[in-house]
């Protein structure tokens, strides 16, 4: 019996080269709709979700086939194309960004048996999956599978998915990596409540599941090895899932240092002080976040490529550079929040109202830098192994 019901079917069209940085080229296919979710930002955070026309968008340029398969009829691309792609949505709204980065799922589904991948796939590659992965919820081992009850938090995107996976803890199962259920999204309830201060359009709503029973096969082990190879599986699958999140936060304060930067340039202030542009600690300060984003963003790819020369070479993958790979991850969030925060700053009073774009960017990004994968235990970690000492479970 295929468990799914109803995968999304394929669309035409692609994602556009994303280049090396998030601002648009000529030519460049994506460019109508990043304008569109820039104008449609304060609609997001109002209804606390990204709406259901931007989620098929999404689709259409291939945020969700990119990371998956060509055997399954992905495009297969290599992390830093994708991350890019969330970098420059990201920079038009940090809600959409986040939702899109849930494309980068395709690498932990990969841990689900081949054949449940196919069922996965019939339709075509671009399914669109979200889930709540804690507290894991006890579930009852019964033939074939899984009863599962509970209730999950952080399910971002979940109000346009069309696959949801909750974490589950198994009677008499080891291991320092949990079980996830896979099932449609019709068989989760949905209870509004994210009322939050920064990414409010991200509808990371509670996910209530009542009794569904979930077949053995509908289950992976997340971060676990997957049941196909190719080099975009051969990544490692909960080091991409932290990079995706984390890049939301660069394209982000990419975005609020360009506003901060446009508002330097224009009128006087109303107390009779210089432009911004002309006064000097502006200046300074301006030079300061360019720095500071220019070269987080620098060591994210230059971490990035080098993990993914090591999965197309097919070779075993040091754990120094899996390693580095977080630790990039979580000093690009910590920085795309700093950034911001100084964009703001400098703002002054401009800022502070509701709404504004810089006051959106630094609540976005103070959340993207509050996430538990981009905590100050990965830093911890990370600095273990730097200084030779043995790994903390779970890591990198």
């Amino acid at each position: 019996m295929n468990h799914l019901a109803n995968a999304a079917p394929r669309e035409e069209g692609g994602i556009s080269a994303p280049g090396n940085a998030p601002g648009n080229a000529p030519g460049d296919t994506l460019a109508p709709l990043l304008a569109e979710i820039r104008a449609r930002r304060g609609e997001f955070s109002a209804q606390r979700h990204v709406s259901p026309d931007i989620v098929e968008a999404f689709r259409r340029v291939g945020v969700y086939r990119a990371m998956v398969s060509r055997r399954f009829g992905g495009e297969e691309r290599s992390p830093a194309e994708f991350c890019r792609l969330i970098e420059r949505i990201s920079a038009a709204d940090g809600s959409a960004g986040w939702v899109a980065s849930f494309g980068a799922a395709a690498t932990y589904l990969a841990a689900l048996p081949e054949p449940t991948l196919r069922q996965v796939y019939a339709e075509g590659p671009d399914v669109v999956f979200a889930g709540g992965l804690f507290p894991l919820q006890p579930a009852r081992r019964v033939p074939g599978g899984f009863v599962v009850k509970g209730r999950w938090k952080f399910g971002s995107g979940c109000t346009g998915a069309s696959l949801i996976g909750v974490g589950i803890a198994v009677e008499g199962e080891q291991g320092g990596l949990p079980r996830v259920a896979v099932m449609p999204a019709g068989q989760v309830e949905i209870r509004p409540n994210w009322e939050v201060i920064g990414l409010q359009g991200t509808g990371s709503h509670d996910l209530v599941v009542n009794d569904v029973f979930v077949p053995e096969e509908w289950t992976l082990i997340r971060g676990g090895p997957a049941s196909v190879d190719s080099p975009a599986y051969r990544y490692p699958s909960l080091g991409l899932a932290a990079q995706v999140l984390a890049v939301v936060g660069l394209g982000v304060a990419r975005a609020a240092l360009d506003e901060v930067t446009e508002m330097a340039g224009g009128r006087a202030s109303i107390t009779g002080a210089p432009r911004m542009a002309d006064r000097p600690y502006v200046q300074s300060e301006v030079a300061r976040a360019e720095a500071l984003l220019r070269s987080a963003r620098a060591f994210f790819y230059e971490a990035t490529e080098q993990v993914w020369a090591t999965a197309v070479a097919g070779g075993k993958l040091p754990v120094e550079e899996a390693s580095l790979l977080r630790l990039a991850a979580t000093h690009a969030a910590r920085t795309g929040a700093e950034v911001a925060r100084l964009a703001c700053g400098l703002a002054g009073t401009t800022s502070i109202y509701e709404g504004h774009g810089l006051a959106r960017a630094m609540c976005d990004s103070l959340v993207v830098a509050q996430h538990a994968f981009l905590g100050e235990g990965t830093l911890q970690s990370a600095g273990r192994v730097l200084l030779g000492l043995p790994t903390t479970p779970g890591f990198p």
